[in-house]
């Protein structure tokens, strides 16, 4: 058993031998429910989307399509995850806001409610979060169930419970944006403890925090709770890599606050409209973007990411078709080796077409220590490339899934590969 985070990302990389070798063989009797749901004794409030507070919750997470196959359906929500398969789960503090009593509670997806876990007055999960004073508004709590992920991806699936983490604080940045309000995220603080106090056993795990609101000058006492255990899977498979590489990346050190605040200029309501109907594209015809959309597109993925913990993260990227550039390899923005390489782009995918029909292949790497900080802001960023591409009717697709190594090689970095998103049309 690996005992370190390099162990563990060397240990679930994949190579040309290593998809062949170890194909996945999907047990489908047993897979893990998508929904974790609290009984009948605990309060549930259905979302009122009149209410601005209640709007602000379903935009961060809900559903917003169903796909009905023989013998199963799929229920499509505004935040992507690999295989659909929504391992993380969204719990939130509120105070002092409009149609929800001050309390502890759960984002019930599958019935678009909230659940109340536990009502606060002066005490709150604050002082876990390394805060003295009270906080008006939201403080959100992701977590992870990792079994869902694992019982398809198996080992590397902690990789994708951080990416589908980052892509739901995407979705909170974007709720936070058009409900005009600011977001701090937190991924140093008491994880552990709080996993305890919410009843989680191994299966379940939190990731990060996100704080939606204002300090206060009231003081504030450490929240007491002992919520009993509930299952979110249905099935549950141990994989003790996975948990040790938790375990392995909790700690925070070395970290350097991001204090900027992103701008953005979507047309809110128009940008309303592409949060619900963001979708994976899953095939490309060859057509070009235009250099000012790649332009725009890459502004936003630079725009700040307000956190406690701000890794650099690189964004390479083939271009395969954008009028008005050379094709070839860009870092940050600069060229690096002119040339066509949509087949090496679209080999480096897994051999999937979409890294080669792509007008765009990128590949956000980074030699950061902080592991799961450096994850999820990767799954930030895709979050932000879906959405204005999307805005501007061009297509994209995350793939999580490429040969880490002979990316590094045709990069010619020593560093850990994070993601690949492809777009075009």
């Amino acid at each position: 058993m690996f005992t370190s985070i390099p162990e563990y990302h060397a240990a679930t990389k994949h190579s040309y031998y290593s998809v062949r070798s170890m194909p996945n063989r999907l047990d489908w009797d047993n897979q893990p429910w998508a929904f974790k749901s609290y009984p009948e004794n605990y309060l549930g409030i259905p979302l009122n989307l009149k209410l601005e507070s209640h709007a602000f919750l379903y935009y961060i997470a809900s559903i917003d399509a169903k796909k009905s196959y023989p013998g199963v359906e799929y229920y499509l929500r505004i935040n992507p995850s690999a295989g659909a398969l929504y391992p993380n789960e969204i719990y939130f503090q509120s105070r002092n806001n409009e149609g929800i009593d001050d309390g502890i509670y759960h984002l019930n997806i599958a019935q678009n409610a909230i659940t109340l876990l536990k009502p606060i007055k002066e005490e709150g999960i604050e002082p876990f979060l390394h805060l003295n004073k009270q906080i008006e508004g939201f403080i959100f709590l992701n977590s992870a169930l990792y079994y869902r992920s694992a019982w398809k991806y198996k080992n590397r699936a902690f990789r994708y419970c951080l990416l589908d983490s980052g892509h739901l604080l995407g979705c909170i940045e974007n709720s936070c944006y058009v409900h005009e309000k600011e977001y701090e995220l937190v991924y140093d603080f008491e994880k552990k403890r709080l996993n305890t106090m919410f009843g989680f056993s191994k299966e379940e795990f939190f990731l990060s925090a996100c704080v939606v609101g204002k300090t206060t000058q009231n003081s504030v006492l450490q929240l007491q709770m002992n919520l009993e255990n509930i299952d979110g899977t249905g099935v549950f498979e141990r994989n003790e890599m996975i948990e040790t590489a938790y375990q392995n990346s909790c700690e925070v050190s070395y970290k350097i606050p991001q204090y900027l605040k992103p701008q953005f200029h979507y047309q809110k309501e128009m940008f309303k409209e592409v949060m619900l109907k963001r979708r994976s594209i899953r095939g490309f015809e060859k057509r070009a973007i235009l250099k000012e959309q790649l332009h725009t597109l890459l502004s936003l993925l630079n725009q700040p990411i307000t956190s406690d913990c701000d890794e650099q993260i690189d964004i390479y990227y083939v271009i395969n078709r954008v009028k008005g550039m050379p094709l070839g390899l860009y870092k940050n923005g600069e060229l690096v080796i002119q040339g066509d390489f949509a087949s090496k782009a679209g080999y480096l995918c897994l051999e999937q077409e979409l890294g080669a029909h792509s007008a765009v292949t990128f590949f956000l790497t980074s030699t950061s220590k902080n592991y799961q900080a450096m994850y999820q802001k990767a799954g930030i960023i895709g979050h932000r490339l879906y959405l204005g591409s999307n805005y501007m009717h061009i297509g994209c697709s995350g793939i999580g899934a490429y040969y880490d190594d002979e990316v590094c090689e045709f990069i010619n970095e020593n560093t850990q590969v994070l993601y690949a998103l492809a777009i075009g049309h």
